[in-house]
């Protein structure tokens, strides 16, 4: 069985979740990174008029991603972002918009300072309707590879 790691990260703790997560599922791995960066103003939530405040507000917005890649070749992906708002980033429905999940298994996984998955599973699910979604993880930073690895065997994927 093919793996792939999809992830976005705006401040690195995803990053380092997924890549803990690659290793331990022995998995491929892609980092969603955007057309347009964000900086440290953009990710200011507490201002309204910042950009991933303006962009969370508005349900059809879709960041543009700065690179692609052909998921056809898997049969599972983890797909790793950071909670705004409680649930996933816009760039991540951008990602799932532009390609086929048909018959593919996505198993999210989140980070976040306080907030769970959420409503993340199911808003992604619009997105891809005809993948099958598996119940997803909130990761702390610095969560343990044998932690990860204890929870991709719970998940029964083979």
């Amino acid at each position: 069985m093919k793996i792939l790691v999809v992830f976005f990260s705006a401040s690195g703790i995803t990053r380092e979740v997924a890549h803990t997560l690659a290793k331990a599922a022995q998995a491929d791995i892609y980092e969603l990174v955007p057309q347009n960066p964000y900086n440290k103003a953009d990710l200011d939530w507490t201002n309204e008029q910042s950009r991933t405040s303006l962009e969370m507000r508005d349900k059809a917005s879709r960041p543009k991603i700065a690179n692609n890649i052909d998921i056809s070749g898997y049969e599972v992906i983890f797909l790793g972002f950071p909670i705004w708002w409680y649930t996933a980033p816009h760039i991540v429905n951008t990602f799932l918009e532009s390609q086929d999940f048909s018959a593919k298994i996505i198993v999210p996984f989140c980070t976040s300072g306080g907030s769970d998955l959420s409503n993340a599973p199911r808003d992604l699910q619009k997105s891809c309707p005809h993948a099958v979604f598996k119940e997803g993880k909130k990761f702390n930073f610095g969560t343990s590879r044998a932690s990860i690895a204890k929870w991709i065997e719970s998940l029964n994927l083979k």
